[in-house]
């Protein structure tokens, strides 16, 4: 609302100006014809001395009035441009935050790409429809009527020609405007495919240059650099359009109110200074005429992003809390007739899986690749719910419990490891509600990185990421299992994190986390039967379905699938990384 006050009062300092202009040059055509009358007479010295000091008069109350136009424009963008920028604000914030609130099966539907897309460029235009658009729609509105129904106050004809191109202005930059977005568009397509490209180079050089591919590439890169040059070559013609369209269709309006005035100038019927006033009312309509198919194309790109966005906003998370516990879980987990199809892909992942746990008591699954073990860590932390059957945890329906309650108190290590570009400390304790450093120390111990972690210059303070050190694959393993271990969950939950790391090293850890697992309900996911030597129970799936379950030693006695896969991978050497 203040945003068209400003506007309004800013539209009235425009046409003050123009107006002051044609009194200035009517007043300035007849004084110097009666100046020239009284030429070499006593009175010409006082007559010249009123004349400079009412033309002083005129360039004083002009500039006043820009100053005042600009104050007011000043007010405009304070209001308006500021107003969008908060909505662009608020807008990120909500968008980021239902992001957070989505659920895993989301994120498998839809790529980070496409995400990151509608919280930056698709956010960004409908900001430009908030500000920009709107301001200079606004301007147009006002200052339309107000000008063009003084012009035709003051003359009906010399209005009627004067503004004839301006239509056509509009339209031109219209679809120039609309060539212009769609060249910009192939433009940003293309930049970034060259981005992916070089990315992916850099990331992939060891293979590049151990597969003696570098030429290839640079070949590669070379086409792709010729399609972004042609195409920002064709905007640019495009864009060379656009100014010489707009002077020259300004100049035939000029030339239109020239002509015609002067020739009513001839006739007498209206004065020098009108001719000068129409010329700044045309150049004073110019810019909003020029901005209109500019603003109906931003107006148009605003609402295919705010479609784009709501699209995502609209998406519900099916996931919730039927009444919202917040309690401390002992430990109890309990997987009843258990069955689970992956929403998107309709795979099977798991077939009636059935089996119980008791607080404090430790289990290992062990399985083969795809036999569903990652999909039992995803329920027990309701990243999906159960197509049938029931989980429960101290008794009581897993849906029951508050979900963030749940999550704290659940200690996860998850097979695809995952650290912040932040310090060592602050990825361990990341779980944390506050940070205690002898706890991240006492975690790190237990994940046995305690050692690696203090020959760094900075020791816990040491940075990770592109700008710090970089952790091997299985230092950045203990790092996660640290992680879990510090917030001192109730569940531990354990899903082929120790993959990466040598026998040495896992036996290290795994005795590490003996004492830590006495204390907590303990689930090791793993396809290496090592890992579930300290687990008081094993189940063994296949195929989504659990075939065997026992003890490591009876589970070797029967002579089954898990004495068959014990006996290949301790025949096997294990392969150790760095």
């Amino acid at each position: 609302m203040l945003g068209i006050l400003f506007t309004i009062i800013s539209n009235i300092f425009v046409i003050i100006p123009a107006q002051l202009v044609r009194i200035a040059i009517d007043y300035v055509v007849e004084s110097f014809t009666f100046y020239r009358v009284i030429e070499g007479l006593e009175l010409s010295a006082s007559a010249r001395s009123s004349f400079l000091q009412y033309i002083l008069i005129f360039g004083v109350l002009i500039l006043v009035m820009a100053l005042l136009r600009g104050f007011f424009l000043f007010l405009i963008r304070q209001t308006i441009i500021i107003m969008s920028r908060l909505i662009e604000y608020d807008m990120k914030n909500e968008i980021f935050d239902h992001y957070q609130k989505l659920p895993l099966s989301f994120y498998r539907r839809n790529s980070t790409g496409d995400l990151m897309a509608r919280i930056t460029e698709d956010v960004s235009r409908v900001r430009m429809y908030l500000g920009p658009a709107i301001m200079y729609g606004l301007n147009l509105l006002i200052l339309f009527p107000m000008v063009i129904g003084y012009m035709l106050s003051v003359n009906v004809e010399l209005t009627i020609y004067s503004l004839l191109p301006l239509p056509i202005l509009s339209i031109s930059i219209y679809f120039v405007n609309n060539l212009i977005n769609e060249r910009s568009e192939k433009i940003q397509r293309s930049l970034s495919s060259l981005s992916t490209f070089v990315q992916e180079a850099f990331s992939g050089i060891r293979v590049l240059k151990a597969f003696v591919r570098e030429e290839d590439s640079s070949n590669e890169f070379e086409k792709a650099s010729v399609d972004y040059k042609d195409k920002s070559i064709r905007l640019t013609v495009v864009q060379a359009l656009f100014y010489p369209v707009i002077l020259a269709l300004i100049g035939i309006s000029t030339i239109l109110t020239v002509y015609i005035g002067g020739i009513q100038v001839i006739e007498g019927t209206i004065g020098y200074g009108v001719i000068a006033e129409f010329i700044l009312y045309v150049n004073m309509l110019t810019w909003p005429v020029t901005s209109l198919g500019w603003v109906t194309s931003i107006v148009q790109r605003a609402a295919a992003s705010q479609t784009r966005i709501n699209e995502f906003l609209d998406e519900k998370n099916d996931i919730q809390s039927t009444e919202n516990l917040e309690v401390a879980i002992q430990g109890n987990v309990a997987f009843e007739d258990v069955s689970f199809v992956y929403p998107n892909s309709g795979i099977q992942a798991l077939k009636h899986v059935s089996f119980t746990i008791d607080a404090g008591q430790s289990l290992a699954i062990i399985g083969t690749t795809g036999s569903g073990k990652s999909t039992i860590a995803n329920l027990l932390m309701r990243m999906y719910d159960v197509s049938s059957g029931k989980i429960t945890i101290d008794d009581r329906p897993i849906q029951q419990y508050d979900l963030a309650s749940l999550r704290k108190q659940i200690g996860f290590v998850p097979q695809d490891v995952f650290l912040f570009s932040d310090s060592i400390s602050n990825n361990i304790a990341f779980g944390m509600d506050t940070m205690e450093l002898p706890q991240v120390e006492q975690a790190a111990k237990d994940a046995d990185v305690y050692n690696n972690i203090i020959d760094f210059p900075n020791g816990f303070e040491t940075k990770l990421g592109e700008r710090g050190i970089t952790l091997s694959g299985g230092q950045k393993q203990r790092v996660s299992i640290a992680r879990a271990i510090a917030k001192e969950p109730s569940i531990l939950l354990l899903d082929d994190c120790l993959s990466a790391v040598d026998t040495k090293t896992e036996n290290a850890i795994l005795s590490a986390l003996k004492r830590i697992m006495q204390q907590r309900t303990s689930i090791i996911i793993s396809h290496r039967v090592s890992s579930a030597k300290l687990a008081d129970k094993i189940i063994v799936l296949d195929d989504g379905q659990i075939v065997e379950h026992g003890t490591h030693e009876s589970l070797l006695d029967a002579k089954g699938v898990y004495a068959e896969l014990f006996e290949k991978q301790t025949q096997q050497p294990e392969t150790i990384e760095d």
